[in-house]
């Protein structure tokens, strides 16, 4: 027990840690604070371990920002990175959870008291990390950190580490936790609650709107990955039937047997990667699946619908424990490649084009736009839309979501650091040459040769066979404009993995096996937050006619969804039809949009904790320092988008010259149908751009004013739910420890017969 604090429910006084009686009948539903001192005490070889690991982590680093000569070994990434995160979940996230959550286990999670088989449903800690993580990593640690490569590896590696550990992790730890002492509510739902109905509403309709560019993006990136390619669609199509024999497998044929059903899963995912390329050299499978990208992004469109309308352990949990295995493990397994192989990166730290800004991939200086393309994988406002959509339902005890939300982050970097490397480890002028838009290399061999040679970069001197043999080593008809990240993704791992595996023999079965985990990766926080965004849509409509409200009620779920859909789905065909490249003008915009997310979720929870109490106010910085820079980075970059000059910078710069071009009919820039798509494309952006901008200045002057306030009275209104006393018991982390194991041991019987009864 702590004092007690003036925070509020109603009118009267609570405690932040009010009495909870567990049934006595039961075995303990949560170990003891005896229990946790012991697991916790320093002993000598724990020391060693630490510091070891702690020197280990310094001379990587070293080697990365100081040493560094013309070339640097890729295993110094791996190092730095792992060393980086086992301390900061180590130490940092229990700085968190010791002096902000604060959790007890001794309280039901909301999937325990409102268990409907649908939406709440207590779930094993370890399919609700490969759920979690598969639904957080999407596009943007694929993508980001490949397109930021042009600015150099060292200020994206940085950014990627550093900024996990003390901005992106902690706000999918904070926000997870905080959603689920309130029911699983949304961002928008909570900022409605802590911020008032002007700063509520701003974030429900920052929310709604932002959610429709993300997922827009991270669909656009499937369809740039698949488009032409039978392989990939084969496979990854056959991912859908696989998901859902595992749900109906893992709930009525033999419930609770994970390790078994994970087994298949994967034995049946293997079969589909190289079904797939059987398929793919038959005449009826170029038939059937080779499809171009308009038709795939109607594809993606009627996938999430359905995925987001149907009970989420039928699709949604078992597609993303499936992705999970493959995600974790390829990384894995690319780490270990680079390892065994040591690839010498001859990228330089610092590009000419992270000084200048003018880089062909994507325009703008070092500071903001980094910070802003390397949004995933350091700090991702989407995650806050998983982290208060479908994860907080879903999560057994409290003590859990350090694991699934702080480790689940930490796990998205290392994606994000693996896909940095790929990036940098293969030749300097195929990656500008795949990541070019195709206005500037006409879509040719032969035109890409010639700008990727007129850039005038040391040591790149590009020539038509090295990109034709390349194209053949993979398996494709090219490999030329293949924006998005994916692509360059594939490449780079098939390339790595080619010398550690197999040889260039298996250089085509690597590079579709890459495809089919990004795709794997994207879709399912395509389908997931469909799923968040019709959550949201319910709630919002819900003050108007409440009984959207109600998430079981299924015409409300059909046209919430419908309407999300059809938002997304709008953007998506823009992006594809892009003459521009989609991604290289849409992803900027995105990057923004996410990152301005983040800081409308760092201000909710910074507000959140203000009100818990007088004890809470001196560890506000760990929330607000994010929050701080977050804001900086994100408001520079809209008003370098808003309002830079420069057309290859500014959305409105660029409007305007191509509306000139199409008054005068200057063709220069491209014909009329050209010149109309850009014109029709800057102006969305640029104007969702304004209006991101000044919703989320709105939320955060909110926040600032409430904690003010908080802080000055010594605390604020509860909206917690009332707690329950739990009936559950299970570990907090991956790996039990020995009283965890003696606990569950005593709790197998009873759980054992909720499991079978849940079947029925």
């Amino acid at each position: 027990m702590t004092a007690p604090s003036s925070r509020r429910r109603g009118a009267s006084l609570v405690d932040d840690d009010p009495v909870i009686a567990t049934d006595p009948n039961l075995p303990p539903v949560a170990l003891s604070e005896e229990h946790h001192r012991r697991s916790n005490r320093w002993t000598l070889p724990k020391i060693l371990i630490w510091v070891a690991i702690a020197l280990l982590g310094a001379v990587a680093w070293t080697m990365l920002a100081i040493v560094r000569g013309e070339t640097v070994n890729a295993i110094w990434f791996v190092f730095a990175a792992v060393c980086t995160y086992l301390i900061g979940y180590r130490f940092y996230s229990k700085v968190i959870e010791k002096y902000i959550t604060r959790p007890d286990d001794r309280r039901a999670t909301p999937a325990e008291v409102r268990q409907d088989g649908k939406d709440y449903v207590p779930t094993d800690r370890r399919v609700l990390y490969g759920h979690h993580f598969a639904a957080i990593a999407g596009a943007g640690p694929l993508v980001g950190p490949v397109l930021a490569a042009q600015m150099g590896y060292l200020p994206g590696t940085i950014w990627i580490i550093v900024g996990v550990v003390l901005a992106g992790a902690v706000q999918d730890y904070t926000v997870l936790f905080f959603s689920m002492r309130r029911g699983g509510r949304t961002i928008g739902q909570m900022a409605r609650q802590e911020l008032g109905r002007i700063g509520g509403t701003a974030a429900i309709v920052a929310s709604l709107l932002i959610m429709l560019i993300i997922v827009a993006i991270l669909a656009l990136v499937v369809v740039n990955a698949l488009g032409e390619s039978p392989w990939g669609v084969f496979s990854v199509a056959m991912t859908i039937p696989i998901a859902l024999f595992m749900g109906v497998y893992l709930r009525f044929l033999r419930p609770g047997k994970v390790t078994e059903v994970s087994i298949i899963g994967f034995v049946l995912l293997m079969a589909a990667i190289i079904g797939g390329g059987w398929v793919a050299g038959t005449d009826w499978g170029q038939a059937i699946f080779h499809l171009d990208r308009t038709t795939i992004a109607w594809g993606i469109i009627i996938y999430g619908f359905i995925a987001a309308v149907l009970p989420v352990w039928l699709l949604l949990a078992p597609r993303d424990y499936l992705s999970t295995f493959m995600k974790i493990g390829v990384i894995v397994m690319l780490a270990g490649a680079i390892i065994l192989v040591r690839p010498e990166i001859s990228v330089p730290a610092v590009s000419i084009f992270g000084e200048n800004g003018l880089g062909p991939v994507f325009a703008g200086p070092l500071f903001p736009f980094l910070f802003v393309t390397i949004a995933c994988g350091a700090l991702s406002g989407f995650h806050a839309l998983i982290a208060s959509g479908t994860t907080p339902k879903l999560v057994e005890k409290e003590r859990q979501t350090r694991f699934i939300g702080y480790g689940g982050m930490l796990m998205e970097s290392f994606v994000a650091i693996m896909a940095l490397v790929a990036a940098i480890s293969i030749d300097q002028g195929i990656y500008f040459a795949m990541n070019a838009p195709s206005a500037v290399t006409q879509g040719t061999v032969e035109g890409a040769v010639a700008f990727v040679n007129s850039l005038g970069l040391t040591g790149v001197n590009i020539t038509p066979e090295m990109l034709t043999s390349t194209a053949a080593a993979v398996g494709e008809e090219t490999i030329v404009s293949r924006t998005g990240g994916a692509p360059t993704l594939a490449l780079g791992l098939a390339h790595i993995m080619q010398q550690a595996l197999g040889g260039q023999a298996l250089m085509a079965f690597w590079y579709h096996f890459a495809i089919m985990f990004e795709a794997l990766f994207i879709l399912t926080a395509v389908d997931a937050g469909t799923r968040v965004a019709r959550f949201m849509l319910q709630d919002s409509i819900g003050a108007w006619f409440p009984k959207f409200r109600d998430v079981s009620w299924r015409p409300g779920v059909w046209i919430c969804t419908a309407i999300m859909v059809a938002g997304w789905g709008a953007i998506l065909i823009l992006g594809v039809t892009d003459p521009l490249g989609g991604i290289n003008t849409f992803f900027p915009l995105f990057g923004i949009a996410n990152q301005l997310l983040a800081a409308i979720a760092l201000a909710v929870v910074l507000a959140i904790v203000a009100k818990r109490g007088r004890s809470y106010v001196k560890w506000l910085w760990i929330i607000a320092v994010p929050l701080a820079f977050t804001a900086v980075v994100t408001v520079t970059a809209s008003m370098y988008k808003i309002v830079s000059p420069v057309p290859s910078i500014g959305y409105w710069a660029n409007h305007f010259r191509y509306r000139e071009a199409l008054e005068t009919g200057d063709t220069s820039l491209g014909e009329p149908v050209v010149l109309e798509a850009v014109i029709r494309n800057t102006a969305v952006q640029g104007t969702l751009s304004i209006i991101f901008v000044t919703l989320a200045l709105i939320v955060m002057i909110a926040a600032v004013v409430v904690t003010i306030k908080a802080i000055r009275n010594g605390g604020g209104e509860n909206t917690e739910d009332e707690p329950v006393a739990s009936r559950r018991f299970a570990p907090a982390g991956f790996l039990p420890n020995a009283d965890e194991r003696a606990l569950e041991k005593e709790w197998e019987p009873i759980l054992s017969d909720e499991r079978k009864a849940s079947t029925h």
